[in-house]
């Protein structure tokens, strides 16, 4: 059915959700950027599109779309089809768990699984968190990190840094939706060189880890996000290895690291394999996140 014939025929939210999701398997689309599926992601770019609850698809589905409303819900369903666009530069906006967050091209999509650990603090590894008062996003991008950071450490002051002064406009209405102003300070600098001899008791950081394999097979929807905040060199460990060995002189005492390597934890293993880390479970399994203590990264680098 081509755009024309939809115009035509279709009459409801069930029919163009139906219409949505086989436009998006005839297209073999790929998803990854808040939903998994083509269903999921259907239903969100309607909602969204004609200003429904994100949560509320059921009372909706029968409801008849006026002729200005489906033109405008079947050019975003174009759009995603066709072009190939990620939703959230779509709808301009990306949610981790109850965090809405602006985004568009500027910034890759918001989807770290730090974010699963932060909401529960970080325990058990952090076991007082309002003793948490220095907190260190590396490759902030969007600045989501830093932003739930900053709501859940209260006490905390959180530098967010990024070398894109792109991403740092992005960042900065999400720290000004927020209200988090006097508590994050967003950072233009090549990971720490902007920082001075700062120490922190966190560093987090979900980096550009895509190893150059699969950077070059890369889905065109990923090839919509900055290319620079994906990229980690050919084991994808570039980026890795300086937070790394900088953290060391970063952390405090008992500080933590926390790095995101989506699925490049043999690279990791392979480039480190004297470092001491802990693996963490997040919702995608035992390989997407691992932490290391600051004494750790210390004896680590003082061995290099």
């Amino acid at each position: 059915m081509n755009q024309k014939e939809a115009r035509q025929t279709l009459r409801t939210i069930r029919d163009v959700l139906r219409y949505a999701v086989s436009r998006f398997r005839e297209n073999k689309l790929v998803f990854g950027h808040g939903s998994s599926n083509a269903w999921d992601e259907a239903a969100y770019l309607i909602l969204h599109t004609l200003h429904l609850p994100l949560d509320q698809l059921d009372p909706f589905l029968d409801a008849r779309l006026t002729d200005s409303e489906l033109k405008t819900v079947l050019d975003v369903i174009k759009r995603r089809a066709e072009d190939r666009i990620p939703a959230a530069y779509l709808t301009g906006e990306a949610w981790l768990g109850e965090y809405r967050f602006v985004v568009d091209e500027r910034v890759i999509v918001p989807r770290s699984f730090i974010a699963e650990l932060l909401f529960e603090e970080l325990d058990p590894w952090v076991r007082e968190p309002e003793k948490v008062t220095r907190v260190l996003d590396l490759c902030a991008g969007s600045g989501c990190l830093a932003i739930i950071a900053a709501d859940l450490f209260a006490n905390a002051k959180v530098d967010a840094v990024d070398l894109s002064p792109d991403a740092l406009e992005v960042a900065r209405i999400n720290v000004s939706h927020y209200e988090l102003s006097n508590q994050i300070r967003l950072v233009e600098s090549d990971l720490y060189t902007g920082l001075g001899k700062a120490k922190y008791d966190l560093i987090l950081s979900n980096p550009p880890y895509v190893n150059q394999t699969s950077m070059d097979a890369l889905p065109e929807e990923y090839r919509r996000e900055p290319q620079m905040a994906l990229a980690g060199g050919d084991d994808g460990m570039d980026i890795v290895r300086r937070i790394l060995t900088g953290a060391a002189l970063h952390l405090k005492k008992n500080g933590l690291l926390i790095v995101e390597v989506g699925h490049e934890r043999s690279n990791v293993e392979v480039a480190f394999p004297q470092l001491p880390m802990t693996w963490v479970t997040t919702s995608a399994g035992d390989d997407m996140v691992f932490l290391v203590h600051a004494s750790d990264l210390q004896a680590f680098v003082a061995a290099l």
